[in-house]
């Protein structure tokens, strides 16, 4: 059984077995609670689907494209997981988890983009499918200023990434003997909040 987790826009839990079939799928739209959201969202999932940490054999963690703090949450939560149920971490690229989303509905072309704030985009562009059913990445991800995405039908704004497609692309990845991505997060740029340099030297209280 995998356990999927994604917090590159929103936080998405879903636990799928080999074959791909989805057993449980939990979500919250809300960009800014990913903390406060994955460890009750991977409880849940656990539950709904009537298993235990050492029913899991494989963790699948989206490693963006996505802002800093929300993607390093689920990341982390993935790695501490895996680590504890000694399963194997299956990183996944998560506009590939939305490629493969939007490929089961649609043929051709796709360019996929997620919110990355101050008025940019993440973007990927894809080709359709290849012979195992995993979505073709022609370029991305990339950061891109809003006003530069051209606007057509093989475009998709995604809100937020669905953890069992996360699942679903590991899944056939691993039916395929396919090599996995990297499991280094894929932030883009430089995270929103930062120490300044009069306090980067600051000792902490009572030293």
């Amino acid at each position: 059984m995998l356990l999927a987790l994604d917090t590159s826009a929103g936080s998405s839990a879903a636990i799928v077995d080999p074959g791909g079939a989805v057993r449980a799928e939990r979500t919250l739209r809300d960009s800014r609670r990913h903390a406060e959201a994955i460890g009750d969202l991977l409880r849940e999932v656990l539950t709904d689907a009537g298993l235990r940490p050492s029913h899991i054999t494989g963790v699948a963690i989206g490693v963006g494209p996505g802002p800093f703090t929300g993607l390093r949450v689920g990341i982390a939560a993935g790695r501490v997981f895996a680590l504890g149920a000694g399963a194997r971490l299956l990183p996944v690229v998560s506009h590939d988890a939305l490629a493969l989303e939007w490929h089961e509905r649609h043929d051709g072309p796709l360019t996929v983009t997620t919110d990355a704030r101050r008025r940019e985009r993440y973007r990927s562009e894809y080709a359709g499918l290849d012979a195992d059913g995993l979505p073709i990445r022609s370029s991305g991800p990339v950061l891109v200023p809003l006003a530069e995405l051209a606007d057509d039908d093989a475009r998709w704004d995604a809100e937020w990434v669905s953890a069992a497609f996360v699942g679903r692309w590991a899944a056939r990845a691993l039916a395929a003997g396919r090599d996995l991505p990297a499991a280094d997060a894929l932030y883009l740029r430089s995270p929103d909040v930062t120490v300044s340099a009069a306090n980067s030297g600051a000792r902490p209280v009572g030293r």
